[in-house]
């Protein structure tokens, strides 16, 4: 027993996931619900350690991040980083729909009548921008408002800062700001012994997902989840180019970024696997004044694969009711789509609100909804590691836009955090 769990610590992170995920399938289906429901405490908790270190490394990280970064940089990498999201979301939708249109997911599908399907509420824009702004600073930790997190992060960050510019306060504000590197320091201790439990976590979420779904629910809309798919890897693609362009390495780019990828996958959670991404980040060698800002912010905002979701939606409900879309329509998506993509972060049940809010705005009907939550965990699986994928790229090309060298080896913690 002993050499099997030496073998085990000793084996690289991504070669334990991948065959958690493999075995996680076998399970699945050969297992059923019982096994499954066996295994989900395992899931459950694998979830809650990765969601029990988002305070503290988001908070932590990005207020070293605005110590660190170069004098006048914070607001010229901030543009950067919505201007590339903004881009990235309105160009996933013009992926999917382009897929969705070749392959026609729906056609000679029918809808049914009796489906209906309760749509949570769109907050809208104007009140989630307004909610970046906490009224309790502890209600925004309590209730993980990413966004709330960020803005304290920033505030109190730039107010530190200032206090070491200060010939008054400097003294007491390179004390606070050693303590806050030691947390963080810490914190990231704290995750490199997290990591080991990921490949556990992944099996039994994977095993449950699966005995859930079944085959059955894949083979009756297995058109629709395949043509998902092939957006999902055309979009990638899209990302190797646009790292090619910015010289990215594509090695080293997915060396790192193949373990959140992985456990994105398996959670369906972008926040939930925030602290792997950074830790990736940390990996490539990329500052923390960039990654403590852009992948915090990208797993709330940036949510390409839930964009080419939108698009292939719109298109399969179309299908099913015989009236296929036209350009104007398709343009409303775009537009749309790219609004509701910020108007529902970090909202339970996003996906299906930013689905319903475009069917809406363009008279789909929302009762086809109902149809397509029944692959939404074989859709969310694969959206959720493409929107984790698409904040570790955007982070990635604004670092070398800045003039950032991504290192040829994987850096170690010390480095790293020596390195800022």
């Amino acid at each position: 027993m002993t050499r099997i769990w030496k073998a085990y610590f000793q084996a690289s992170l991504i070669l334990r996931v991948t065959i958690a995920l493999v075995l996680g399938v076998v399970v699945g289906l050969v297992g059923g619900e019982t096994v499954a429901t066996w295994l989900a405490p395992l899931g459950d908790l694998l979830l809650r350690l990765l969601t029990f270190l988002i305070v503290p490394i988001v908070l932590f990280t990005l207020m070293v991040g605005v110590n660190q970064s170069r004098e006048g940089s914070a607001g010229r990498i901030g543009g950067k980083v919505f201007g590339y999201y903004l881009v990235s979301s309105a160009l996933a939708i013009m992926v999917g729909l382009t897929v969705a249109t070749l392959f026609s997911p729906g056609s000679g599908m029918t809808l049914d009548e009796s489906a209906s399907f309760s749509v949570p509420e769109n907050p809208g824009v104007v009140d989630t921008l307004l909610n970046i702004v906490p009224d309790n600073i502890v209600g925004a930790f309590a209730e993980l408002n990413m966004l709330g997190i960020i803005f304290t992060a920033l505030v109190f960050g730039i107010a530190l800062l200032k206090m070491r510019q200060s010939e008054r306060q400097h003294a007491l504000g390179e004390r606070l700001f050693e303590v806050i590197e030691a947390l963080n320091a810490v914190t990231l201790k704290v995750m490199s012994g997290v990591l080991h439990y990921v490949p556990i976590g992944v099996f039994a979420i994977v095993a449950e997902t699966v005995s859930q779904q079944g085959l059955e629910t894949l083979l009756s809309l297995g058109d629709m989840v395949v043509v998902l798919y092939i957006a999902l890897g055309l979009h990638l693609l899209i990302y190797c180019g646009i790292m090619r362009l910015f010289g990215v390495k594509l090695r080293n780019f997915f060396r790192e970024a193949r373990t959140p990828m992985a456990t994105a996958f398996a959670t369906q959670s972008s926040s939930g696997t925030l602290p792997l991404t950074i830790n990736a980040a940390h990996r490539l060698g990329i500052s923390k004044s960039i990654y403590g800002f852009s992948l915090p912010l990208g797993a709330t905002l940036n949510m390409d694969g839930a964009a080419i979701r939108i698009a292939i939606s719109a298109v399969f409900a179309a299908n099913v009711i015989g009236a296929p879309l036209d350009f104007i329509s398709m343009v409303q998506i775009v537009l749309i789509g790219t609004l509701v993509s910020v108007g529902t972060a970090g909202v339970p049940g996003a996906g299906i609100i930013m689905i319903a809010t475009v069917f809406a705005q363009v008279g789909l009907p929302i009762e086809t909804v109902a149809l397509l939550t029944a692959i939404d965990a074989l859709v969310g699986m694969g959206c959720t590691a493409l929107n984790v994928t698409g904040d570790l790229v955007g982070t990635s090309v604004i670092a070398r836009s800045e003039g950032e060298q991504l290192s040829e080896e994987p850096v170690e913690e010390t480095s790293a955090m020596a390195k800022g």
